[in-house]
């Protein structure tokens, strides 16, 4: 999950943005999300449980004026997840957006090893 931060930060650089700063609390967000999809088998924003991340984010008590989310599944590696999502261009928006300040990135496997990770964006 940090490593995902870091190479996510190398990019806003490259793009002259501000690093994103990684907040526990969200992080705490995004691995639920991420779980949630691997214990329950689908792969969308939307989330049968909790409803979408910014419902996630007040359930969890965190308040937000803006929030954006990236999903993926599959990508075994945080070097690949990114490369993904920077091949991406709504993904890639959220990590260059100029909107957010702060991160949240969570990371899981279901029950035969299929990687799911959530970012969560926040400002």
């Amino acid at each position: 999950e940090q490593k995902v931060v870091e190479l996510v930060n190398i990019e806003r650089q490259k793009a002259g943005l501000p690093a994103l700063k990684m907040d526990s609390a969200i992080s705490n967000v995004a691995r639920t999300k991420s779980k949630d999809m691997a214990v329950n088998n689908y792969f969308a924003h939307q989330s049968p449980t909790y409803g979408s991340a910014g419902d996630m984010l007040r359930q969890f008590g965190i308040s937000w004026r803006a929030w954006g989310e990236n999903i993926a599944a599959g990508q075994r590696t945080p070097e690949i997840v990114v490369d993904a999502w920077m091949n991406s261009p709504g993904h890639r928006a959220n990590i260059l957006s100029s909107n957010f300040s702060k991160i949240g990135v969570g990371y899981a496997t279901n029950s035969s090893g299929r990687p799911y990770w959530t970012q969560i964006f926040t400002n």
